[in-house]
């Protein structure tokens, strides 16, 4: 049976964009306002229905997509007092594209079955620019048979899609892809910040790296704060990046993994939110590293 009415429980700086080409697709959606509402009034205006809690948002919807922080935050929207489980009817799907911890993942699915409601998990990479021109990447962990039937959903905001395995797998192959990331970025705010103290020109770094192996996604990001003053290449904030690698780390000292890059650069991050950074994006990651040379 086709999905048309869609509900979004999660409306930040990516899930505007999601919500904006679910609509040019002509899905009906539902949203409902957390914090700031004006990426909620955006939607409306294009189409979208305000909804005034995640139950309500439930009980319009075939499909509830989830873009919050984290596994607290999903489990919240979902069991809070007004959350979707209150709204929710038999048969409805969840797609939870959070970062959220794999096991308390697993653990939800099996809580929610018991309700004749299906948990798949779908976190997303890339950055608002791509949600807005709906080029995001997905992950997906579930039933191969219910990602089948959301497909025309997610293709409306995601260019990339990939299965990983049975539900949870998708939030592991977040995490390994998130401290991967993470960790290029903390490289490269080292090296710049030990390149601007050495009286290297920015703009020769820049040149040399981007011609040879050293390069990376991330470091062409954060460059363009020396080079530009502009930190928006990477929307992230680096309170959510220092949770990514905390789940990281437990996931895989749940498994008895050893993970002794990411408890340092977990302690880099824990370092600039302790500075006052939590807030800012993960290219003032550069900042912070200066901010340990004494310098600014």
């Amino acid at each position: 049976m086709t999905i048309r009415n869609i509900g979004l429980i999660g409306v930040g700086l990516m899930g505007h964009g999601i919500g904006k080409n679910i609509l040019a697709k002509g899905f009906a959606l539902s949203v409902c306002a957390h914090r700031n509402r004006a990426p909620v009034e955006s939607l409306v205006s294009m189409g979208a229905v305000e909804r005034e809690t995640p139950a309500e948002v439930a009980a319009h919807s075939e499909l509830v997509i989830l873009c919050v922080t984290g596994s607290p935050q999903v489990e919240e929207a979902v069991f809070g007092e007004k959350g979707v489980i209150k709204g929710a009817r038999p048969g409805l799907i969840i797609a939870d594209c959070s970062t959220a911890e794999p096991d308390a993942t697993v653990r939800l699915a099996g809580e929610l079955a018991k309700s004749d409601i299906t948990l798949v998990d779908t976190p997303l990479t890339r950055t608002p620019r791509e949600a807005e021109a709906g080029k995001l990447g997905m992950m997906t962990g579930g039933d191969p048979g219910i990602l089948s039937r959301i497909r025309p959903v997610m293709d409306s905001f995601a260019d990339t899609i990939i299965h990983a395995g049975p539900v949870g797998s998708g939030h592991r192959l977040k995490l390994i892809n998130n401290f991967l990331s993470l960790s290029h970025a903390a490289i490269a705010a080292e090296a710049i910040a030990v390149a601007a103290k050495a009286g290297v020109s920015m703009q020769a770094l820049k040149d040399i790296v981007v011609a040879g192996g050293a390069n990376s996604v991330m470091f062409e990001r954060l460059i363009k704060l020396p080079l530009e003053g502009d930190d928006s290449a990477a929307k992230f904030a680096i309170v959510n990046a220092r949770k990514d690698l905390r789940y990281y780390a437990a996931m895989a000292e749940s498994q008895s993994s050893a993970a002794f890059l990411a408890e340092q650069v977990l302690q880099l991050y824990s370092l600039a939110v302790g500075l006052g950074h939590g807030e800012r994006y993960v290219p003032r990651m550069v900042d912070v590293m200066m901010e340990l040379r004494g310098e600014k």
